[in-house]
């Protein structure tokens, strides 16, 4: 049939990820606990803590985050909480938390007829659509204005600041974690499987773990890119040099100037009516950061407002469970070390890890003053890079071959260990902007 040319039905990749071999997952012993915990809390493992499950430690924070954000008390109802997360979804095309999410809407005592469309929810919710689609593509156009218009419409539909900050962190979350099922390749639950939307990619052989390797001079190439990652890093260590502040921020520039050429293919196409329904000026997507023109946002410095200084202290007075939360996580996935990379062990990869946070974080328009931003371009490979900016950008583009083109001899558990601090940069940044404008609406 195939030399007919008869297009043959392919079965799916067992597993949780179109990415990552079942039996790599299943290998990580010091997760079992770990996901007993979640088998106890939720009742099943879902393929995102199957993958997160790679890193126990932080698993361990996100399902206390997560609980608390869906489960513990609030200013808003457990459905009102599945629906946002609904509308936050789809903005991503992220069909794996759409249907995920519906669900959870129901059997919390949702209104099933909100899930015909956002034209079915009340007006309160509808009016979030302005942040919604700016905190999922450009967060650093919010102002206090937008806050001011929740907060102050004088009519029933007023959201409390209170309400407002929960609706935040549940879109910010939902954005980031769309993020994380596009860049690990996550696939339906069983019971999502028929959906044909769901699919993320087909198994072709560009899905195959053994595109890493074809041939023995492939893996000679991948085996010396490893070792010349490793001997840079060891000269970023080691550099003493000071650069004046004007060189600094030259180095920023140049860097987020740089980040403009790495884009992924990002062609309009009609959104399919599981997600139009919820998703309002869909034409609406990410854009890069600083454009040219009178209109360009200034950057948004550190050390004028970050979340050690101003975010953690302003979201501890209004949601102060989820501050402390938030912050653990931040902290755990910065901190996260094994000290190997690849076939190497007894490895400080910290100023590797901090170039991947810190190129997001310039991505989405914010400057540490005392980073140097050479090094982002002395240890982050063009595949790497592109890969980054998609899944924190357009995760819906993110591809199996965008994937496989970066650290060819890295383990799968480390690629993972990006999309967390992918995940987690992505939402810090959204928050920080957020979290600005409601500062300046309260001052």
């Amino acid at each position: 049939m195939k030399e007919a040319g008869v297009d043959l039905p392919q079965a799916l990749p067992s597993g949780p990820s179109a990415f990552i071999p079942i039996e790599e997952i299943l290998e990580e012993g010091a997760a079992q606990e770990v996901m007993s915990g979640a088998l106890l809390s939720e009742g099943r493992v879902n393929h995102i803590n199957m993958m997160m499950g790679l890193h126990p430690t932080y698993l361990n924070c996100f399902l206390r985050t997560q609980n608390a954000l869906l489960q513990l008390d609030g200013p808003l109802p457990l459905s009102w909480r599945h629906f946002i997360i609904i509308l936050a979804s789809a903005r991503h095309q992220c069909s794996y938390l759409v249907q995920h999410h519906s669900t959870a809407f129901l059997l919390a005592g949702g209104d099933e007829s909100w899930l015909r469309g956002l034209h079915c929810a009340p007006p309160k919710i509808q009016h979030l659509q302005t942040l919604n689609k700016l905190l999922a593509h450009r967060p650093w156009i919010i102002t206090q204005e937008h806050i001011q218009e929740l907060v102050c419409p004088g009519a029933e539909a007023r959201w409390s600041l209170a309400e407002l900050i929960q609706a935040i962190v549940l879109m910010s979350h939902a954005h980031s974690l769309a993020s994380f099922v596009w860049g690990c390749g996550i696939l339906p639950e069983p019971e999502q499987s028929g959906d044909q939307s769901l699919q993320l990619c087909s198994p072709t052989e560009s899905c195959s773990p053994r595109d890493k390797a074809r041939n023995h001079q492939e893996w000679s190439e991948a085996v010396n890119e490893v070792k010349l990652l490793m001997e840079r890093m060891m000269m970023v260590q080691q550099q003493g040099e000071e650069f004046t502040q004007e060189e600094m921020v030259t180095r920023f520039e140049r860097e987020r100037t740089e980040s403009l050429l790495e884009h992924a293919d990002v062609q309009r196409s009609v959104l399919p009516d599981c997600f139009s329904r919820f998703v309002v000026d869909a034409d609406f997507t990410y854009q890069d950061f600083s454009p040219r023109g009178v209109q360009a946002p200034p950057t948004m410095r550190a050390q004028d407002y970050s979340w050690e200084d101003h975010g953690f202290s302003l979201m501890n007075r209004l949601y102060g469970e989820m501050a402390q939360l938030l912050d653990e996580k931040f902290q755990v996935v910065c901190a996260l070390t094994y000290h190997t990379m690849a076939m190497h062990s007894h490895v400080d990869t910290s100023t590797l890890r901090k170039a991947i946070w810190n190129y997001i974080h310039c991505i989405y328009g914010i400057r540490y003053d005392d980073y140097n931003y050479g090094e982002v371009n002395q240890l982050l490979e063009r595949g790497l890079k592109v890969y980054v900016k998609t899944v924190a950008c357009h995760p819906e583009k993110t591809t199996p071959r965008m994937y496989f083109s970066f650290w060819r001899q890295f383990r799968h558990s480390e690629k993972v260990h990006v999309n967390l601090l992918l995940m987690e940069a992505r939402m810090q940044a959204a928050l920080l902007y957020a979290l600005r404008a409601i500062t300046r609406y309260m001052t």
